[in-house]
């Protein structure tokens, strides 16, 4: 794949709240993509990657004046693990900033690429908590190639959860979005908590069954159900008809895909509310070093 990507100048890459985003854009190509919309005022071209400019320079000075040591986020807005991290690197080197002054870590990406980091995972794992976050929305592989077509499948994912799994390093998985009409069936929830289930994952975030859609992740959305036109017939028009230019897209499914989501999580002990999910993942712990006796070669 060719990349195209730029470089900009950042005075901060922390949140208020501790989020990083490292890179502005994405090449992953979901056809439900969020952070393609106008909100977000992002002026180049999506698939032209912005890089912060001394990214992870920024990021330890950042973290050299903070008072005590806290959890850092990424992923949320832009994948940290995107085709060009192959190239420049700098998830990894801001990882090693984190694991090196002592701070936790919580990652969400669609990627099997975070496996490369692995050893860094670990090793902030075993000093505070690290928590890797993975998207999973389809079950079905043929479908998933539509939605999400250049990441990692689904099973790719979940090869990513048993990873971390057998390495004792804790993950959720978000469930979100679930498109109407494509993605909103009983066999495809299913067949995701099965996988989060056997990685024994600590929670799921879904905070209902559907979709949302502003101005720009709309528009993208529309053109690539027209491009899979003869997979999804007349998808477009029954959005169209169905939610006109509503932001929040509830799949009629939602009460009967809800009371199985919920009887499945309590039944096998995953945190399925999203408070809980969130203050879990922004907790920061000290851990020793219990999880030092585990060799990598054993993951």
């Amino acid at each position: 794949m060719s990349m195209k990507y730029h470089y900009a100048d950042y005075k901060t890459i922390l949140s208020p709240k501790n989020g990083m985003n490292i890179y502005r854009g994405c090449t992953h190509n979901c056809i439900y993509c969020d952070s393609r919309s106008v909100c977000y005022q992002i002026k180049h071209d999506f698939d032209d990657i912005e890089v912060k400019r001394n990214a992870v320079e920024i990021l330890e000075k950042q973290l050299l004046r903070k008072r005590s040591p806290c959890m850092i986020s990424t992923g949320a807005m832009c994948d940290s693990y995107i085709h060009l991290e192959e190239e420049l690197q700098l998830t990894r080197q801001c990882l090693e900033v984190i694991e090196r002054h002592g701070f936790g870590l919580s990652i969400l990406t669609k990627s099997a690429r975070i496996m490369r980091d692995v050893d860094l995972l670990y090793a902030i794992n075993a000093k505070t908590k690290c928590v890797v976050q993975m998207t999973m929305t389809t079950f079905d592989e043929d479908l998933c190639c539509i939605i999400e077509p250049d990441v990692s499948t689904t099973v790719e994912r979940f090869a990513v959860l048993e990873a971390m799994r057998k390495a004792e390093i804790p993950t959720v998985v978000w469930l979100c979005p679930i498109l109407p009409f494509i993605n909103d069936t009983e066999e495809n929830l299913r067949g995701i908590l099965d996988y989060c289930i056997r990685a024994k994952v600590r929670g799921v975030i879904a905070w209902s069954f559907g979709t949302t859609m502003r101005e720009g992740s709309r528009n993208y959305f529309y053109r690539k159900l027209d491009e899979h036109s003869s997979i999804l017939p007349d998808m477009k028009q029954r959005y169209i008809e169905t939610f006109g230019d509503r932001y929040e897209c509830l799949s009629p499914n939602n009460p009967q895909l809800w009371a199985i989501f919920k009887a499945e999580c309590e039944k096998h002990g995953i945190m399925y509310r999203s408070k809980d999910v969130f203050e879990y993942l922004c907790k920061f712990e000290s851990r020793g070093m219990e999880y030092g006796q585990m060799s990598l070669f054993d993951i």
